[in-house]
């Protein structure tokens, strides 16, 4: 009785090896398809901060070119206040002068009071 029960223990024993062999190649095999995936998922994440990194660069490019036209159309806005008071100022003199010699000769009011 003890050959045949030493055998069974042996094929029982081979039998559990080869369950756990199968459990484990079955683990494996899930395993190595979570590595792919986390694979998949990380390299899509790293085109998609590619992106954004692009994306980035383009507004800051644009936003420099922005700053740099305000700065010339501030400029130019200051340029054409100061030509347009230089103007009212001419006109306000030639006004000023056409208007004392009349308003010292004749009885008419004058026509700009300020």
């Amino acid at each position: 009785m003890a050959p045949t029960m030493g055998a069974f223990l042996v094929v029982e024993a081979k039998k559990s090896r080869e369950e756990e062999e199968i459990r484990l190649r079955k683990r494996n095999v899930e395993l190595e398809r979570e590595l792919r995936k986390s694979q998949e998922r990380e390299e899509e994440m790293r085109k998609e901060l590619q992106r954004a990194w692009e994306r980035l660069r383009i507004a800051e490019e644009a936003e420099e070119r922005l700053c740099s036209q305000l700065g010339e159309l501030e400029a130019e806005s200051v340029h054409q206040a100061r030509e347009y008071n230089a103007r009212v100022l001419s006109l306000m003199d030639q006004i000023s002068r056409t208007h004392l010699p009349q308003s010292s000769t004749s009885s008419s009011p004058a026509l700009f009071q300020y």
